[in-house]
C-alpha cells in the first residue's frame, strides 16, 4: 500500500496494490500495521455504505460533538472526493482537496477529525463505503452549503443538475458555520 499525504495536513492518499487477471482483482482495503504506521487510528467503530445516482452530492459534513475521522473508499462506480479543513487555528483553514476515488483506481482517502468531507457520483451508481472512529451523533452534524463562494470548490456540475437532499440544501455558509478551534 502506497500511503501518501496531501495538501492538507493529516488527509491522507491510500493507494492500494490491485492485482488483475482474467478472473477480475483483488486488493487490500485494512491493513492493520500499514495504517497504524502512517497514524491511521485502528479503532474504526462504525462501518457506513450508501448508493448515490450520477450528479448526486452529498456533503459538505462534519460532526462538530463526536467528530469523526473517516476512511472512504468506492466500491463501485466513480465520485469526486472533498475534504475541507475546518479547524480554525489550521494555515489550511477553509481549503480543500478534491480526488477522483473509483472502483477502477482503488484509491482510499483518510480524512481525520477536524475536516468536513463531501463527494459528488461522476458515474450512473456509485458504492461509497466509509470507516469512522467514533459513532454518529445526530445533535453534532453540521453542513456546510456546497457551493459556499468561500471555499470555492470545482464541482463538475451545474446548480441546476445537481441532485442534493434538503438537508444539503439547507446547509449553512462556512462564515456562519460552528467549525473547530
Amino acid at each position: 500500500m502506497n500511503i501518501t499525504e496531501t495538501a492538507l495536513p493529516g488527509v491522507l492518499l491510500l493507494r492500494p496494490k490491485i492485482f488483475r487477471d482474467d478472473r477480475g482483482a483483488f486488493m487490500e482495503t485494512w491493513n492493520l500495521r500499514a495504517f497504524a504506521e502512517a497514524g491511521i487510528p485502528s479503532l474504526l467503530v462504525q462501518d457506513n455504505y450508501s448508493i448515490s445516482f450520477k450528479n448526486v452530492l452529498r456533503g459538505i459534513h462534519y460532526q462538530i460533538i463526536q467528530p469523526q475521522g473517516k476512511l472512504v473508499r468506492v466500491a463501485h462506480g466513480s465520485v469526486l472526493d472533498v475534504a475541507v479543513d475546518l479547524r480554525r487555528s489550521s494555515p489550511t483553514y477553509a481549503k480543500h482537496i478534491a480526488v477522483e476515488l473509483s472502483q477502477e483506481n482503488g484509491e482510499m482517502l483518510w480524512i481525520p477529525p477536524g475536516f468536513g468531507h463531501a463527494f459528488f457520483v461522476l458515474s450512473d451508481v456509485a458504492g461509497f463505503f466509509y470507516k469512522v472512529t467514533d459513532y454518529y451523533s445526530p445533535a453534532g452534524e453540521r453542513t456546510i452549503l456546497w457551493n459556499d463562494p468561500d471555499l470555492a470548490i470545482p464541482w463538475p456540475v451545474s446548480d441546476e443538475s445537481v441532485v442534493l437532499s434538503s438537508k444539503d440544501r439547507a446547509g449553512v455558509s462556512l462564515r456562519d458555520a460552528e467549525v473547530f478551534a
